[in-house]
Formats: C-alpha cells, sequence, structure tokens
C-alpha cells in the first residue's frame, strides 16, 4: 500500500486519497464497533436501542456509561467493552495517522540517503 523507501513519494492528490482513504476505514472500525456496543447493551441489559447507542458511544469515546448497569452479565460486557473501546481507539489511531507517519519517515529517509551519496 506504502510506496517503498526507494520509490518516490507520490504526489498530492494521491496522498490526500490515501489520507480519505485511512479515514474512511477509521470511522468503519468506529462504526462497528459502535453497532458491536449497542447490540451488547441492548441484549445483555435489555436497553432500548437508543439508549443501548447513548452507552455504547460514550464507552467509546472514553466518556463512561450513561444508565446504571443492573445484570451480572451486563456489567461483565460493559467491563469487556470498556478494554476493547479502549484498544479501538489505538488501533483508529494508527490507521488514521499511518499515512502521515509514513510520508514523514519517506521523506527523512530520503535525506539521509542522498546525504550520504
Amino acid at each position: 500500500m506504502f510506496e517503498a523507501k526507494s520509490k518516490p513519494l507520490l504526489p498530492r492528490p494521491s496522498y490526500y486519497l490515501r489520507l480519505a482513504r485511512s479515514a474512511a476505514t477509521g470511522l468503519l472500525v468506529i462504526a462497528v464497533a459502535l453497532a458491536a456496543g449497542m447490540l451488547g447493551y441492548h441484549s445483555f441489559e435489555g436497553m432500548p436501542w437508543i439508549d443501548a447507542f447513548a452507552n455504547a458511544a460514550m464507552i467509546l469515546s472514553g466518556m463512561g456509561p450513561l444508565a446504571p448497569l443492573t445484570t451480572a452479565d451486563g456489567k461483565l460486557f460493559a467491563g469487556c467493552y470498556a478494554l476493547f473501546s479502549g484498544l479501538v481507539f489505538v488501533v483508529v489511531i494508527g490507521i488514521v495517522f499511518a499515512p502521515v507517519v509514513h510520508r514523514f519517515m519517506h521523506r527523512f529517509h530520503l535525506e539521509a540517503d542522498s546525504k550520504n551519496r
């Protein structure tokens, strides 16, 4: 997906397309994680879909749950979903910023190589 160290950098329009694809992939990962949280809150806690959405969104954003949890299964799910949400945050940051970091590192390596020749 990314150009090798020996290849030239992509032109700006292609780079912006790569950034857009990374952002879209990050949004897709967030949407899937949100849907999983909604399904879990709906099935384990018996919450209506709108309350399940609100709780899953708050956990996924790192804010914490809105409604008190009443069942043991719901509490176990909420704990596992909170851990999962922390990992999703790290993964999405990596996906979204990978093209930026790659471009920075690519330029750094190109400059280092040109000085050594």
